[in-house]
């Protein structure tokens, strides 16, 4: 059995990516199992997104769960419904509030991996500027209007949001390097929208804009990008922000409130209806999530928002909340996954079977003996111990894979929080 609509390069991609222990980037759908209920929620957020509305998420599960390979299924789900994605990984470099320049390193890193559907690996923002240029030239055309009276007028809708005059001379400027194929005209709008000038007299030069993007400017910026794309003629923006366990990690106070202000900003924001076609997506650990000295439970006026409902309890579940968790999967789950990963590695050669039905169970039980319920509780490794064995069989046709079974050893991965120093240790001194 094979795959339906499994490209070669999109297997190839996939099984190297697992090979390796990351997450895929294209190819999830051909894997996912389970998280039905989890899928259709966010399934309502894109609808609502792509209608002009907004979304927030909050997606928790423990190190190697499975949060990361959720958020890249989202994203291929919103490119699908005509909808621009950026993502980013935080790290002690990129952050959502900061004053040295981390949180403009966020915004850059957002920007470089601008995606959409005709380009899903990311470097999609000169495509949405030049979508918008040539949106409003055919409506021009059809109108029987001026080309500079369109762009004008369009962009007249972004003046009201903070910085959108200056978000407005910028793409004006890209349309004037557009007409006269002004190569240098085009970089310089371009770095602006990447958030590359650090500097306002170098931006004023070549430019003529009073303002920069900086730390503070990041989250207005990415409203105005969000209205932006709408007048492209996409759908809206959705932001996917993964390991927010990094702001768990700050070890100074001021510097983890000031971030959780910026995350109780946007959900008010997007909550209360004040913007149009943008959402954000979040992924950490349940201690970002809970901890009461240094996660978002440590900030009283986010653990109101963000606290569960206390009826969804006992195998009840709300999924209408702002935060979602991802379960472990189940025994059977695990099964349909190995399956699917089974299939995916035979797309070449479907003829061959390299590892009959009655090597999925033994392969289970073998890792449960070994690693017990972190089996299903954080996959990567099991996953990444069956595609190897996988390997082995496809390259040496007389291996029994039930030696190899026998004589393979799985151990389980060290979360990276565990690894962390505690919060009473951190201002130690020697």
């Amino acid at each position: 059995m094979t795959l339906p609509n499994l490209r070669p390069r999109e297997r190839d991609a996939l099984i190297q990516s697992l090979r390796s222990g990351v997450t895929p980037r294209t190819g999830a759908r051909h894997i996912q199992v389970g998280r039905d209920a989890e899928i259709a929620a966010l399934d309502k957020d894109l609808n609502r997104i792509a209608e002009g509305g907004a979304s927030f998420r909050l997606i928790v599960g423990d190190y190697g769960s499975g949060k990361t390979f959720f958020l890249n299924l989202l994203r291929g789900e919103a490119m699908e419904r005509q909808l621009v994605v950026a993502h980013a990984d935080l790290n002690p470099g990129r952050r959502l509030h900061a004053s040295s320049g981390e949180a403009r390193s966020l915004y850059a890193e957002l920007m470089k991996n601008l995606a959409s559907r005709t380009k899903p690996e990311g470097g999609a923002l000169t495509t949405v500027v030049e979508k918008f240029i040539t949106t409003a030239l055919a409506e021009a055309r059809k109108s029987d209007r001026k080309p500079e009276d369109v762009i004008h007028e369009k962009l007249e809708a972004l003046s009201e949001l903070v910085m959108g005059y200056d978000f407005a001379t910028v793409i004006a400027a890209y349309w004037r390097a557009y007409e006269t194929d002004d190569d240098t005209l085009k970089t310089s709008a371009i770095r602006w929208l990447r958030g590359e000038f650090s500097a306002k007299t170098d931006a004023r030069a070549a430019l003529g804009v009073r303002e920069i993007i900086n730390d503070a400017a990041i989250y207005d910026q990415l409203k105005l990008l969000a209205r932006f794309t709408r007048l492209a003629g996409y759908k809206g923006l959705l932001v996917c922000l993964d390991e927010l366990v990094n702001l768990y990690k700050l070890a100074n106070p001021q510097a983890r409130n000031g971030n959780y202000e910026q995350i109780l900003r946007i959900l008010n924001d997007l909550e209360q209806g004040n913007v149009e076609g943008l959402g954000f997506v979040l992924g950490g650990t349940p201690e970002f999530l809970t901890d009461p000295r240094r996660g978002l439970y440590s900030y009283p006026a986010l653990q109101s928002r963000l606290a569960e409902n206390p009826f969804a309890r006992d195998g009840l579940i709300d999924l209408d909340g702002p935060v979602i968790r991802l379960n472990n999967l189940s025994r059977d789950q695990f099964a349909q996954l190995l399956g699917k990963l089974s299939q995916v590695y035979q797309g070449a050669q479907p003829a061959r079977v390299l590892l009959p039905d009655a090597g999925i169970p033994a392969f289970i039980a073998h890792s449960e003996q070994r690693l017990g319920e972190a089996t299903f509780r954080t996959p990567r490794t099991t996953i990444k111990a069956f595609v190897g064995l996988l390997a082995v069989l496809e390259q040496n046709e007389g291996a029994d894979w039930r030696v190899l079974l026998e004589q393979t050893e799985v151990e389980a991965e060290q979360a990276v929080a565990d690894l962390d120093v505690s919060d009473e240790l951190a201002s130690l001194t020697l």
